[in-house]
This record gives structure tokens, sequence and C-alpha cells, in this order.
């Protein structure tokens, strides 16, 4: 299982904003191609949130490897009359030769952390800035969510049915990349298996009940057209009548070696509903019969249900999960750090950078819990474990991409190691990043020659 694939969709090159464009023919215009350094970061946490997941580093990695303009972008550019020759040329040849350094993906993050720091000649860097938030943003809202869920229900099948109601093909598919990244099980969308290789699950719509005379019968055939991993969904008419049915259809299908992995409910109170399927399940000698259950999930209800002990084995999540209803977006940037050598800090109200290639050290108590981060300059010595790594040099990777598994791991292993309040998922426990020395008195100087 491989964290990307060539067998990616292409993303034409000009997925990108206007003004990336604009910036870059200005910059070769008067000779500004020196070394810059990019940095993104998220400002502020949504409400409710405490912690992120970073996700989408390899895609993102991917994008900048790969990033090439087609003679059909080439001579579209030049037909909008936008452009001049010397800009088209170099789009032309266009290569990243830079090098990234980043926070690996299914890591835990806090704000102002850098997730991917970018050091290139100034118009590569600039080029790929909407594309490069594109990606990372999406990934980690989407894995920041997840992992509330998977917090919020230890021990249960959580799986990613949010394709239908993603915004676009390809949200479809981050989202269950970055869900499973943050430990769910699987998901309905077919695409994320043949790319990612991720776990692809699924049942039967209502309309291949009603299409049927009876339940009865559309249980079966569907059974013996697909003899693997057979789940019914029971509530097309009446739930505890499915339920009954699918105990009376079980000894004719075993006797031909079909085995009944479970139920699914999609509508009504869903605790109640599992309560009295699980009774006549378990009555009727199925309590090796699992129950699942989808519509309207997200992660409150979750809670709410452990805590009800409701006999519920699995959940399949959809808008919740594809649109981070309740968060729909990061307050994220790209910001310039650093050009020619010197620090570079903006000063926007309430949008002030911190300037220089940055470093976070990570340090854990006793009990193996994170217990706080410092941010500080890279060049910094402190205490405790450092999270941004060389990921690629001039323009190539370092090492293989690791493998979604082991994506996946690191995040488990994030997961267990939050401070117990972050956890719980409540609101009002702040997690400790401390602003170093250092990078405080390196800001100060910016600001004096800003001023200046």
């Amino acid at each position: 299982m491989t964290a990307s694939s060539s067998a990616a969709p292409p993303v034409s090159a000009l997925t990108t904003d206007l003004y990336e464009l604009n910036m870059v023919q200005a910059y070769l215009d008067k000779g500004e191609t020196g070394q810059a350094v990019f940095e993104f970061f998220v400002r502020r946490l949504p409400a409710r949130r405490g912690f992120l997941l970073a996700a989408g580093l390899e895609d993102a990695l991917d994008y900048i490897e790969t990033l090439r303009f087609t003679p059909s972008d080439i001579d579209w550019l030049k037909g909008t009359g936008r452009f001049r020759d010397n800009f088209l040329d170099y789009l032309k040849g266009f290569r990243f030769t830079g090098d990234v350094q980043a926070i690996p993906e299914g890591s835990v993050c806090f704000p102002n952390e850098p997730l991917i720091r970018i050091t290139a000649p100034l118009p590569q860097a600039q080029l790929i800035e909407s594309r490069l938030i594109n990606i990372l943003h999406f990934q980690t809202l989407i894995a920041s969510k997840a992992a509330r869920m998977v917090l919020a229900a230890p021990g249960k099948i959580l799986s990613d049915f949010g394709l239908r109601t993603a915004h676009g093909a390809e949200a479809g598919l981050y989202s269950a990349r970055a869900s499973y990244i943050a430990g769910f099980a699987g998901a309905a969308n077919v695409v994320a298996g043949q790319r990612y290789g991720i776990p692809v699950v699924g049942t039967m719509a209502h309309s291949y009940i009603q299409v049927h005379d009876d339940e009865l019968t559309a249980f079966e055939t569907f059974a013996r057209a697909r003899p693997n991993d057979v789940i019914f969904l029971v509530d097309t008419y009446d739930t505890e009548a499915g339920a009954r049915k699918v105990v009376e259809l079980a000894p004719r299908l075993k006797a031909d070696g079909i085995v009944i992995r479970g139920v699914r409910i999609d509508s009504g109170d869903l605790i109640a509903s599992a309560r009295k399927v699980r009774g006549i399940l378990d009555d009727g000698g199925l309590k090796d019969v699992i129950i699942l259950v989808s519509g309207g999930i997200n992660e409150d209800v979750l809670q709410g249900m452990m805590q009800e002990r409701a006999p519920i084995d699995g959940f399949g999540i959809g808008v919740n999960l594809d649109a981070s209803i309740d968060a729909p977006s990061l307050d994220c940037a790209y910001k310039l750090q650093e050009y020619k050598g010197t620090p570079k800090r903006k000063l926007s109200e309430g949008k002030q950078t911190w300037p220089g290639r940055k470093q976070v050290w990570r340090s854990y108590g006793g009990d193996g819990r994170m217990s706080g981060d410092v941010l500080s300059l890279e060049t910094d010595t402190q205490a405790g474990e450092p999270l941004i790594e060389p990921v690629m040099r001039g323009g190539e990777r370092l090492k293989p991409a690791p493998t979604l598994s082991q994506i996946r791991e690191r995040a488990a292993r994030d997961l267990a190691r939050l401070p117990e309040p972050l956890r719980q998922l409540q609101p009002g426990h702040d997690y400790p990043v401390k602003v170093a020395d250092r990078l405080v008195a390196l800001a100060k100087e910016a600001d004096a020659k800003t001023k200046g």
C-alpha cells in the first residue's frame, strides 16, 4: 500500500490563482529570483478544536515534484495577452529545484507551527502556493475532523460514506485518504481503493430493496450475488421486521456457505433501533452479526452513543466528515519568512507572522503524553523532539514515500499521546506552544528594519 500512485488523475498546472502568475511575471522582469523561504501554517484553531492532525504532505510533494506546463498551457496563457515571452519561456522549462522541510503526515500539530517549509528561487516558491495550500489545507482539515471522531468512538468501525456530499470528486478522494490516516477503517469511495489502497466498504441502497417485490427476496438475491461480507440494509420499510427476515434467511444462506456479517440502519432513532435489532438478532442465534448505522453522525453523536452503551459496532459517516460542517475551513497561510538571507515579517493587524526558518520541539511528561511545544529558529537549541524534518532537496525526494499504513500508525501514536483533556474533545484546554526568546528577538529586528 503506497501513499501515492502514478495512477493519480492529472491536475492542470494552471490550477492556481492568477495573482501567482502576475507576481512571477513581475519577479522575472526585475530579476527577483533570489532564494526565498515560505512556510505554511495555521494561524488559529476553529472553535472547539484543540489540535490538528497534519495530512496531505505526500500528495503535496507529488504535485511539487511533477509540476510541468504543457504546450497547450503555454498557448492558452499566451492567448490571454497578459504575459510576456520571458514568463512563457520560464514556464516551458519549469522544474522545482528547491528544498522542502515538513512535519510528517499523521503528526498532531498546533497553531503557528509550520507544516511545511519551501526554500527555493522566489518564482518557484511563489508559483506553487495556491495548489500547495489547496492540498494541505483540505486534508489537514478532514484528518483533524476524523481524528475527533476516532477519539469519540474508540474501538468502533468508522467508514467514510461522504463522497456523494463532498465538494467535488477530488475532495471525496482526499477525504477518504485523510480519514483513513486518522484511523477510519475504510471508505465507500472506490477510487480511494484504486489510488491509495484504502479498504473499500459498502452495502446496498434502499432502491435495491424497493426494486424487489419483497424484502426477503431482496436480501437473498443480494447475498447470493455478492456472498462475501454480506451486510443488509434493514430499515427500508420496518426496521424490526427487516431484522426478523435476516434471522429467517440466515440458516438458508449458511447451508450454502454464506455468512451474514452485519446489518445497517440508516434512519430513525438509531440507538433505540439498534437495541431492538440486537435483541432480535441475538434471540435468532445471530450474536456475531454486527450492527452498523449511518445518517447524521458526528463526534457529538458518537460520544452520546458511547455513553448510552448503544449496541452499535460501526458507523458510516458522510457530510459531517467530508464537508467538516462545524468547521469547514482552517485559518491558514503560506507566508514569506526570508528572502536573500534577510528575515521577513508580515505586520498586518491580526495576521502578524514570525520571521525566519523555524523548528518545533515537543516535550513529553512522565506519562508519555505531550506536555508542550517550543517554536523557535531552526538554528536554536531547545529541549524536546524536533518535529520538522527534510523531505526534499534540489527538487527530489530524500527517501521513498512512507506507506499509508505507516502514516496511519504515526497518527495513532500521536493521538494516543495527546493530553487527556484534548482527547475528551471539549473546549477550554489550550495546549502550550511557547515562542522562544530568539524568535521574539528576530521579530523585533525585522520590525525595526521594516519600520526604518
